[in-house]
Parts: structure tokens; sequence; C-alpha cells
């Protein structure tokens, strides 16, 4: 096993890996495949990111089908060495499936697949939930002590990046929750005006009428108020700001 771990360039490349990403979606399958070339060279690994969240478990990223396959078996057992890895915080490694019997039924069934090796090492997200990264080898004893060494540090700065790829995801999320709702307010304001002009009411009375029509029609009341506007041919209603 070849070691090119060097803690500052895995760094900013996990960071170029953010930059390049168009969503979070798309890091993580990018960091599936790097976390493999991380333990890569004479011996092929896959690798499988996993999240858990409220008790249930799922790979969220890659860098094989087999990696993915092998990671859904284990969830469907309830327990192996990722999931052992999330609960414990600590690195899981299983030098060979067939004479392990930590999870007799679990590795039996993936050793039909022909892969003998795995490690289950935990990426620390703090409150956003437990989270690993599974590798898995055909040959036995492929994960020995300097591959464990190898991953934990390269463990430690993928948790970073995996937070603040997370953190970008959510802050993206709100920010279009709240131009979704700045829309919404804008097209509210703009047929109550209208309906004060028509009416020679009050804001409160033009407001009022709105939310009777709303409720009458049992439609929502921006629903009401986008067909106002757009019955005096405003067109789409677009807020005064730009991201």
């Amino acid at each position: 096993m070849q070691e090119n771990y060097a803690e500052a360039p895995v760094a900013e490349q996990l960071q170029d890996l953010i930059l390049s990403s168009e969503d979070v979606d798309d890091f993580l399958e990018d960091l599936a495949v790097f976390s493999s070339d991380i333990l890569g060279g004479a011996v092929e690994v896959h690798c499988g990111v996993t999240l858990k969240r409220d008790k249930r478990a799922l790979t969220v990223a890659s860098s094989s089908a087999q990696a993915k396959l092998l990671d859904e078996v284990q969830y469907g057992f309830g327990d192996g060495p990722c999931l052992h890895a999330i609960a414990t915080e600590r690195t899981t490694v299983i030098s060979d499936v067939r004479t392990d019997n930590r999870w007799p039924d679990y590795f039996a069934a993936v050793s039909e697949f022909g892969f003998y090796s795995m490690m289950g090492v935990p990426l620390i997200l703090g409150e956003s939930g437990g989270a690993a990264l599974n590798f898995y080898a055909r040959e036995p004893d492929t994960f020995g002590a300097d591959a464990v060494r190898i991953a934990e540090g390269y463990a430690a700065q993928a948790s970073r990046a995996l937070q603040l790829a997370l953190r970008l995801a959510h802050r993206s999320e709100t920010a279009d929750h709240l131009k979704r709702a700045m829309d919404s307010r804008t097209t509210i304001d703009l047929a109550v005006g209208i309906i004060m002009g028509q009416n020679r009411c009050s804001q409160d009375e033009a407001f009022s009428i709105l939310k009777n029509a709303s409720s009458s029609r049992n439609v929502k009341l921006r629903e009401v108020a986008a067909g106002i506007v757009s019955a005096i041919g405003q067109g789409p209603v677009q807020t005064s700001f730009e991201d």
C-alpha cells in the first residue's frame, strides 16, 4: 500500500472538491472516490459514505456499485463494521470475514460477493448526526496498522470537509426558502395594493378581502394574490434583490 497521505495537501484537495462541486450530492460522490484512492495502491479499495440520522443509516455516496451493495446488505442486518464505527466513534477493522465472528450472519452474506477485508472509519459530525467511511477489499488482511493510521488521519480532514459541505448546503437551502418567502410576500403586497386601488379601501381592509377570497376558494393566499397580479398584466413577480 502506498502512503501518500499528507495532511495539508489532502485538506487542500478536499477544499477543492467542495469548491468544484455543484451541490452536496456531487461532493459526496467525489469524496467517496477520493477516499478510496487514499488507501489505494497494489490492492483495489472500494469506499462507501454512510450517514446515520434518527436511527436510520443510508449510503449517500459510493466509489462503486459494489461498495453501495455491501453497505446496504449491512443495513439489512442492522449492525456491522461501519454501523459499529459510527456508534462507538472508533475505527472497526475486519481482517477476514471468514474468520471474524463478531457479525457472523452479515459476514456469511458478504463473503458470497468475494470481499473479505473491511474497515469502518467514523467521521465526526457533531449535532449533524453520525457518519463513516466504509472501506472494502477483496484480499484478506488489507487494512493493517499503517492503513488504519492513514485512514484515521484522513478522516479527521474529511470530517471537517463534510461538515462544511453540509453547512453550506443547509445555508443554500435556507436562502432558497427565504427568497421564495420574499417572492410570496412581494406578490401579496402587490395584490393588496391593487385591491386598495380598485376598492378605495385601507390596507387592512384590502388584506381582509384577499384573505377572505383565499378562505372561500380554499386556495393559498399567495396563489390568490398571484392571480390578481397576473390579471392586470404584471407577469411573474420579482423581488428587488439578486442572489
